[in-house]
């Protein structure tokens, strides 16, 4: 049996944060942050959301490897991980996650007033997660609602305040966070039944929730568009919201006839958050575009 395979220290880090899978959410951070800033932001606050939002990521990636360290153990998918085979230590682990809490913390400070106070409650949300899939299957709509803190994040960084467009996005945020962590945990449903963890197909059976990504993403899609309507978007983004509609139906039909053979949801999740961004990007440069000449 091979042991784990040799990698560098950088290489290493970059496992540990999940680096490969940045693009998940940033899509529509960027997205968000064009609208709240009605066009490009400028320099300055595009570095410092950028900054807030990596750290926020790295946080709550550090403390969940952490937190989930023995979990980790008695799942084969996840044994090869870092605190599990003691290529990084805890304390190590803990750091990550101080030092990532007090980069939010001075990226907020540098954006505004309403930021600073609305950093220390991102961070208990995104830390959050790591103990609620062991209270009930609710775990994988907190995910969601973590993931809703994206577009809130972006208007109060720019704006300073919550126009309803932003709530408007953040329900869709929420709706559209938690079907993906419904079809990621789909992968895990035979672990976490056995290490006594709790999510939507662990409590309703994969069927049913294959069924539920699909109702999810039409609801995320309605929400999405009254985020459209409210915050003046020209038609090109909801032409590129009937695309993504078109592939997450596409992709939503072949998870409910084969729900046991899902593959690459994070590549779907990042595709769609990318046809939402041009889409977010063409309404705000090109308003009274409604076809691309």
């Amino acid at each position: 049996m091979n042991g784990p395979t040799e990698r560098s220290p950088v290489t290493e880090l970059g496992r540990f944060l999940e680096i490969q899978n940045l693009g998940l959410n940033l899509s529509f951070a960027l997205a968000f942050l064009l609208v709240a800033a009605g066009g490009l932001p400028s320099l300055r606050t595009f570095v410092l959301v950028v900054i807030a939002f990596v750290a926020a990521r790295n946080a709550g990636h550090s403390f969940n490897r952490w937190a989930d360290r023995e979990q980790d153990r008695a799942n084969p998918r996840t044994q090869g991980r870092a605190l599990v085979t003691g290529r990084f230590s805890e304390r190590f682990a803990l750091a990550l996650v101080a030092a990532n809490a007090l980069l939010l913390g001075l990226a907020a400070f540098f954006l505004n007033p309403l930021a600073l106070l609305l950093a220390p409650v991102a961070l208990v949300l995104i830390l959050g997660y790591s103990y609620t899939k062991r209270l009930g299957w609710g775990t994988t709509v907190y995910l969601g609602l973590v993931e809703a803190i994206t577009p809130a994040a972006a208007f109060v960084a720019v704006q300073g305040t919550l126009p309803w467009e932003a709530w408007a996005a953040v329900l869709g945020m929420l709706l559209w966070g938690t079907a993906f962590e419904t079809v990621h945990s789909l992968g895990d449903v035979q672990s976490d039944l056995r290490l006594a963890l709790s999510s939507i197909p662990a409590q309703f059976g994969v069927r049913t929730s294959s069924r539920a990504v699909a109702v999810l993403h039409a609801l995320s899609l309605g929400s999405f568009a009254l985020f459209g309507v409210l915050a003046h978007l020209g038609g090109l983004f909801f032409v590129a919201l009937a695309a993504i509609g078109l592939l997450a139906a596409r992709a939503d039909g072949r998870l409910i006839r084969s729900p046991s053979g899902v593959v690459g949801p994070f590549r779907t999740h990042m595709i769609l958050g990318g046809v939402f961004l041009v889409g977010v990007a063409l309404a705000v440069f090109f308003p009274a575009a409604w076809v691309l000449p």
